[in-house]
């Protein structure tokens, strides 16, 4: 990584709207042309017993949403400010090409319906590719024996990149499962991640460390919001598991940027919320996903069932059960990831006292519309 020389530093916020917004265009534009694609090649999702949807509907959409993040990556690359996350770095490259390696597998996948370890081979091949081009965790702080930072070296900082990348993969494979769900996720994630690391490029003017995490998150954000017009509820198109699976790499991709190189030990060692940011952070943007993977897992794991086989009691599936309606259930996700999410990234920007004030009471309303339609049978009876 580099240095700027401080007098060249301008705050590139701007140049991110731009490339999201660029992203945005790009996606929504391709959606339509893939959506004919994925009928012509009979990429095509057929209501099964555990899904929500009752008609043939067509996926590939990762493949839109791909375009949309090459587009947003062109375009940074051609920006002078923005150039400086291409040249001091190659995580931009390395997600490109973990992406193309991701989709790659997904599309076969949407069309052909691979089996789960031929995906599991492909979500390590592309998590691989990141270690490959250096994106990987280096520095973790541990909490124990009075605070420390732990260096990991290449071959436990490539295992621990491996891994979250998958873990969020899958998350993000499984939390899809209504319309626009993984899409809104997707897009609150990459815009806290983005917003955490802008935040850092104040806090260390002149630092080009955090050009490439904001540009990973601001490329996907815009992507993700291009997508959702054709994907709310009712969706004209799903993104498969090329989506899902491209959303999940390029959240591990930019949280591990964003943390997983930080210097942890050049901050106060009296500043527990300092030291402890990025994984807060990283812990708050991918909670949903993970908790809902982690769920899926214990329960099908009780019955003696495979991890990866597919049920309909998701954390979606249930407000569904509880009486929300599939739009509801969405935006009551999206409030849940976006109260965590923000309220994380609010932590390391704000005074902590206020924001943890203003967090509790976002969680207190969320609990509460969550719970409207079990307090209204309540009420009836």
């Amino acid at each position: 990584m580099g240095q700027l020389p401080a007098s060249s530093f301008v705050l590139p916020v701007r140049e991110y709207v731009l490339v999201g917004l660029t992203a945005a265009v790009v996606t929504f534009l391709l959606t339509g042309l893939v959506r004919l694609l994925a009928f012509r090649i009979g990429a095509v999702a057929y209501p099964r017993q555990r899904d929500v949807h009752v008609k043939p509907m067509p996926r590939m959409g990762g493949l839109a949403i791909y375009g949309g993040v090459l587009g947003g990556m062109l375009l940074a690359h051609q920006l002078p400010v923005l150039r400086a996350a291409f040249d001091f770095s190659n995580d931009p490259i390395g997600v490109i090409i973990a992406g193309g390696v991701i989709v790659l597998v997904g599309v076969i996948d949407d069309r052909f319906e691979l089996d789960s370890l031929t995906k599991l081979a492909g979500q390590v091949t592309a998590a691989g590719i990141l270690v490959l081009f250096g994106l990987q965790w280096m520095i973790a702080w541990v909490p124990w024996g009075g605070g420390a930072t732990l260096s990991l070296d290449q071959n436990q900082g490539a295992l621990l990149t491996v891994l979250l990348a998958v873990t969020m993969i899958n998350a993000m494979n499984f939390v899809d499962g209504l319309d626009g769900l993984a899409a809104g996720i997707g897009l609150i994630a990459a815009t806290a991640t983005c917003a955490f690391s802008i935040g850092l490029l104040v806090q260390a003017e002149g630092s080009v460390d955090a050009y490439p995490p904001a540009l990973i998150a601001a490329a996907l954000a815009g992507a993700c919001l291009g997508f959702l017009p054709h994907n709310f509820n009712p969706a004209r198109i799903f993104m498969g598991d090329s989506g899902s699976m491209l959303i999940g790499l390029m959240l591990a991709a930019a949280t591990t940027s964003a943390s997983g190189k930080m210097n942890v030990g050049s901050r106060d060692a009296s500043d527990l919320l300092g030291l402890l940011s990025p994984l807060i952070v990283v812990a708050a943007v991918l909670f949903v996903p993970l908790l809902d993977l982690l769920m899926a897992v214990i329960r099908r794991t009780a019955r003696g069932e495979s991890p990866f086989s597919a049920d309909k009691m998701h954390l979606h599936h249930r407000l569904l059960e509880i009486g929300h309606s599939q739009r509801r259930a969405v935006l009551l996700i999206y409030l849940w990831a976006g109260v965590l999410a923000f309220g994380a990234v609010a932590l390391t920007l704000f005074d902590p006292a206020i924001v943890v004030t203003f967090l509790v009471i976002g969680l207190i309303v969320a609990v509460f519309v969550s719970a409207v339609p079990r307090l209204r049978e309540a009420r009836k009876s």
